[in-house]
Order: C-alpha cells, then sequence, then structure tokens
C-alpha cells in the first residue's frame, strides 16, 4: 500500500514548478502503477498551451474556475469545479484560468517525474527521457 500526504510532498522534489503552475506528483512511474497522479495548482490569470503527444490525460478540477479550448475543434468548456476532461486524442489545448484552479491529474503512460514540457506543450516519451 502507497500512502502520501500531499502536504509532506510539497517541499520535495516531487513538486515541480513551471511557468505559472506547480504539480505535485504523487504516484510516477517507479511506483508501479501504470499510471502517474498528480495534483497542479495553476495561477489565476495563466494560461497554458499543451498537447501530450506521448500520453493520456484525464483531469478533474477541485478548485476555481477556468475554460479549456480545444485547438483542433475550437471548442471552449468552463472548468469548474466536478468538471472532468480526458485528453482522449492527445488534443492541443489551451487551459486557461480566471482563479487559481487545483486539479488532479492521471497520466497513462506514468511520468517519472524528470519531465519538462517541450517547446510544443508536451512531455518526451519516456525512451527519450533515458
Amino acid at each position: 500500500m502507497i500512502v502520501r500526504d500531499l502536504n509532506d510532498l510539497m517541499t520535495t522534489d516531487r513538486a515541480v514548478s513551471d511557468a505559472k503552475w506547480t504539480s505535485v506528483r504523487m504516484l510516477l512511474a517507479d511506483d508501479g502503477m501504470g499510471f502517474s497522479f498528480h495534483i497542479t495548482f495553476l495561477e489565476a490569470g495563466s494560461e497554458h498551451t499543451f498537447e501530450y503527444k506521448n500520453h493520456f490525460e484525464s483531469v478533474y478540477c477541485m478548485q476555481g474556475k477556468g475554460s479549456i479550448t480545444d485547438l483542433g475543434t475550437g471548442e471552449t468548456h468552463a472548468i469548474k469545479p466536478g468538471v472532468m476532461y480526458a485528453l482522449n486524442r492527445h488534443d492541443r489545448h489551451i487551459l486557461r484560468a480566471e482563479s487559481e484552479l487545483v486539479m488532479a491529474c492521471v497520466f497513462n503512460p506514468p511520468v517519472t517525474g524528470n519531465e519538462v514540457h517541450q517547446a510544443d506543450g508536451s512531455y518526451a516519451a519516456m525512451a527519450e527521457l533515458a
């Protein structure tokens, strides 16, 4: 059984920050679960363009208000507590935080914890990190 406290991880190398967001990686690839699990905080007023070409991601909003725009279709959806979105087609998107967003995120395949966003908004494939 793996038990971790978000508050304990906030000051460790599992808390990764970049470009107005912080992601606390509660489960990583080396935990052997087949997915990674993160709590991500996005600063109010921030805008982020992502495209996870090598990962599927599902996100659940726990706190805050914002929107997500699918750049392939142009559709924009409201983000608020209780809303989930899944990037089932590696969808290129813009995530906007009107107020601080607190999101629970799952990645498959799991991230290792060493990833940084590339210029196109993606994480490298695990093989590229080795």
